[in-house]
């Protein structure tokens, strides 16, 4: 005679657990949804690739037999694209909420999604992804473009930090962009102030020696400072530690942006 056969156990799934998480994930694509559906934004970070690779490749083939490195420093060749990559990363980092602001269609996406912190987390976790994958695709392109032209710019202790880096800075720039888009509340105020700092302003002031002391803790000037091979005497920081102070600027810009989406009407 055969044993009864034990009922099949199957785990047990806490429904506050999958409420808490779908919401979420919908969210997410929803956010997704606007991307892949919406020229001006995946427009930007497709630009911001082409510049970044692109850019830094065409420098090295320009320069092919002359002094390639630019400097002392071979990672200013190899990320000489990055200073203009980076403006087409800080325009899909304002437009990612900001032009929702400009056509009052914030109000709408509220609506579909009423927890503001867990529409403003997607939009986060969007553009850090995003940042993420331009950043490893970017900093991949302008190491292997300039190495085929700069074989020396390919070798250096500091090569593993530089690359990590580089990826990570473009990943940051985006959400630091997205919050200080949401903490002004308008489009056009952050495409006013933020373009201009990054791609003209901040790097103008760190040639300026008074300026250079204060500039140095700049998120962008302090974050682009991980990425450089050779040590500046005239910072006085790590390279590590550049990249922290920007994650810090970072983690501030995203907090004030959610304190002022909750107080969005």
């Amino acid at each position: 005679m055969n044993a009864p056969t034990a009922p099949a156990v199957t785990p047990a799934v806490t429904p506050a657990a999958t409420s808490a998480v779908t919401p979420a994930v919908n969210a997410f694509r929803a956010e997704r949804i606007k991307f892949t559906t919406l020229r001006s934004l995946w427009v930007t970070p497709l630009l911001a690739l082409v510049f970044t690779a692109g850019v830094t490749t065409a420098v090295g083939a320009a320069l092919r037999g002359k002094d390639h490195n630019l400097t002392d420093d071979p990672s200013v060749g190899i990320f000489y694209g990055l200073n203009f990559g980076q403006a087409a990363l800080t325009c899909f980092g304002i437009l990612l909420i900001g032009q929702e602001f400009n056509t009052r269609m914030i109000g709408t996406s509220l609506t579909a999604v009423p927890r503001r912190g867990r529409l403003y987390g997607a939009k986060l976790a969007l553009g850090a992804l995003v940042g993420l994958v331009v950043g490893a695709l970017g900093t991949a392109g302008s190491f292997a473009g300039y190495a085929a032209t700069a074989p020396g710019a390919w070798d250096g202790p500091a090569l593993a930090r530089s690359a990590v880096a580089g990826v990570l800075y473009q990943a940051l720039l985006v959400v630091f962009c997205l919050g200080v888009t949401a903490l002004l509340g308008n489009l056009t105020a952050a495409m006013g102030v933020l373009v201009p700092t990054v791609f003209l302003l901040s790097p103008l002031l760190g040639g300026v020696p008074g300026v250079r002391r204060v500039v140095q803790f700049l998120p962008d000037r302090a974050g682009q400072y991980a990425l450089r091979y050779a040590d500046d005497p005239q910072v006085v920081y790590g390279h590590w530690t550049g990249l922290l102070i920007m994650a810090l600027w970072t983690a501030l810009a995203a907090y004030g942006g959610l304190r002022a989406l909750r107080r969005t009407k």
